[in-house]
Order: C-alpha cells, then sequence, then structure tokens
C-alpha cells in the first residue's frame, strides 16, 4: 500500500478510531480535516449485510438531494421529435439520437448524466459495453429511460444521485462538497440514508447496515454511528 501525505496522517490523528460518531459530529469533523487546496467532494459509504449474488439483494436507484452536489452536471438525452424540443427547453446540454450515439461510439464521454426516451433504448443498448463501464447506461430504475424527459433532466441538474451495491456490498455516494454549511451536508446524508434504509431488501436476515463513514474524496474515513441515522 503507498505510503499516505502528512497531511492525511495529520488528519488522521484528529479521529478518534474507537469511536462511531454522530451524523452531526462526523459531517463537522470531516470537514474540519479536510485538507486538499480546493473544494473536494464529499461522500457516504455504506456497508450493507447483503449478499449482492442474489439479485433480489441488490439495491440500485436514485434521489434527489435537498442541496445538490455542488458540481454542475452535463446532461445528455436521446430523444427524437417532440420529446427532443422538450429536453432542450428543460436545460439538457446535448440532445441527439443516432448523431449523438455516433458521437458517444466514436470515443466522446463528456458528459454526467445519459437520458433516453423508451423508444430510443434499441438504439442506446448498443452503446451498453461503452456507457456500462462508466455507470452513464440509462436505466429506468434510476429514472434515466423516460417519457418525463423535462423531469429527468430538470432533477439531473438540481441534484439527482444515483447509488448502487458493489460486488462487496457497498454503496458509496457522493453528499455535496466540503464548502457546504454543515447542516447542508447532513441533510443530504440524511436523505440518502433514508432511501437506503427504506429500500432494504426483504430477504436479507440479521444487520442490514454493517458499518458507514463519511470522508472527503482524498481525506480519513470518519466511522458514523448507525442508530445515529
Amino acid at each position: 500500500m503507498a505510503k499516505r501525505g502528512k497531511k492525511y496522517q495529520e488528519a488522521v490523528k484528529q479521529i478518534d478510531k474507537e469511536k462511531n460518531y454522530a451524523v452531526d459530529e462526523a459531517v463537522e469533523l470531516v470537514k474540519k480535516i479536510d485538507f486538499a487546496n480546493f473544494d473536494d467532494s464529499v461522500q457516504i459509504v455504506f456497508k450493507l449485510g447483503v449478499d449482492t449474488k442474489q439479485a433480489d439483494q441488490q439495491l440500485r436507484g436514485a434521489v434527489v438531494l435537498p442541496n445538490g452536489t455542488g458540481k454542475d452536471q452535463t446532461v445528455v438525452v436521446f430523444a427524437k421529435g417532440e420529446k427532443a424540443k422538450e429536453a432542450e427547453a428543460a436545460g439538457a446540454d446535448v440532445v441527439g439520437d443516432e448523431d449523438l450515439a455516433e458521437r458517444i461510439q466514436n470515443g466522446w464521454l463528456d458528459f454526467d448524466v445519459a437520458v433516453a426516451t423508451p423508444d430510443m433504448m434499441a438504439q442506446v443498448g448498443k452503446l451498453g459495453r461503452v456507457l456500462g463501464p462508466k455507470g452513464l447506461m440509462p436505466n429506468p430504475k434510476t429514472g434515466t429511460v423516460t417519457m418525463d424527459v423535462t423531469k429527468a433532466v430538470s432533477e439531473a441538474k438540481s441534484g439527482k444521485v444515483t447509488y448502487r451495491t458493489d460486488r462487496d456490498g457497498n454503496v458509496a455516494v457522493a453528499i455535496g462538497k466540503a464548502s457546504f454549511d454543515a447542516d447542508k451536508l447532513t441533510e443530504n446524508l440524511k436523505t440518502i440514508s433514508d432511501v437506503i434504509i427504506k429500500n432494504r431488501p426483504s430477504t436479507v436476515k440479521g444487520s442490514y447496515i454493517t458499518n458507514v463513514s463519511v470522508s472527503t474524496t482524498f481525506g480519513p474515513g470518519v466511522k458514523v454511528d448507525v442508530d445515529s441515522l
């Protein structure tokens, strides 16, 4: 493992490794020990007691954070006709059909969210090997395959984040920037926590949320008391 830098080591010293912090304490501490010379992102990571080999224990979805993420989202929309006009009016950055698919197939991936109307999925499906690994494939579960392109674009622009379990049962979600007020980060954190708790698979036995930590992208994690969620 690579040796951590001096600033990282100094940040670690300010964390009580034996303590699980209440949500508000954890957020305040993460802001305090942030050492990046730019406005770093803050994320929460849930370790879930799920068996991801079971399809019904895999979590995937999306939620609009009340205070946004602090990041300007570039949104592309696969649509034709009136739906293309609706997407443009809603503020989509790029709207197209076969031309957009060809552009992406040729290597253009300078966007954060892709939305598609259902009739475009035959075309978009051909881009699975390109969009899938990047987490950009439109999906009904995240509200990005829809006829309501106005809503999809508006939500993406206003702070909608997606979540899904990885192979080890972890869910990592960005909840804002280190420059956010602590109360705004806390509100975002609790919003995604409520969604994760609400969507507990019925087949999960035993402990569901086994560990939670919050951190900046480059900073150390601060353990969160699960009961405080």
